[in-house]
């Protein structure tokens, strides 16, 4: 019978060999890059690494379903569905989820995606009176996703000159307050926000044995 390997050509049977110490693959559009990685794993898992033991890191969860489903061909159903596989976002909630106790934090903690985040801009906003017309909840979002991206806090935010000159040229004079007030309505709700900022050391510590 006809090993999955030979189906590789000579330099991706190499990389989807190459499985000692880390290993890093460039390579273009169609290429063959998730079969490789497809076939690697299989590859691993085939010379007795377990299942459990196998974190592969994907940008989007089709390419995760798709890579799982071609492993089970190979090794198996049973075998496959044990990989950690999946997107970073989905496959990090999913470990804290599991080990969130260990820390003394519930698993049931909330995430917040844009809907999520655009609605509570619109309560803010209903709290201070605002126009959305004027306050649009998009363009608030966008503006203090990118102070968050500057490592810009509501505090420094508000008493930065320019961009309290910024918001009033533009007439959003509040905007440093609604960023404040919406830091401390996420900091209520969300638990998890403070657990993956303040406990990181400590998680990969108590759960993977690596201190910092």
């Amino acid at each position: 019978m006809k090993h999955f390997l030979d189906e590789l050509n000579p330099v991706q049977r190499a990389a989807a060999q190459a499985t000692e110490g880390p290993v890093m693959i460039i390579a273009g559009a169609g290429s063959g890059k998730t079969r490789v990685l497809t076939y690697r794993i299989a590859h691993i898992m085939e010379r007795g690494t377990d299942a459990f033991n196998i974190l592969a890191l994907t940008f989007t969860n089709k390419a995760a379903r798709e890579m799982k489903d071609r492993i089970a061909k190979i090794v198996g159903t049973n075998e496959a569905k044990n990989l950690w596989m999946g997107t970073f976002h989905s496959v990090f909630a999913k470990i804290l989820r599991f080990e969130a106790a260990k820390l003394g934090y519930p698993s049931n903690f909330t995430i917040y995606d844009t809907d999520d985040s655009k609605s509570q801009i619109k309560e803010i906003l209903k709290q201070f009176n605002l126009d959305e017309k004027v306050y649009k909840p998009s363009l608030v979002l966008n503006r203090i996703s990118d102070a968050k991206n500057k490592l810009i806090s509501a505090q420094q935010y508000i008493g930065n000159s320019v961009f309290q000159t910024e918001d009033r040229q533009s007439q959003k004079p509040l905007m440093g307050q609604i960023y404040e007030a919406y830091q401390k309505e996420i900091l209520r709700q969300v638990q998890w926000i403070l657990m993956i900022f303040y406990t990181i050391p400590i998680f990969y510590c108590e759960i993977f044995q690596i201190c910092f």
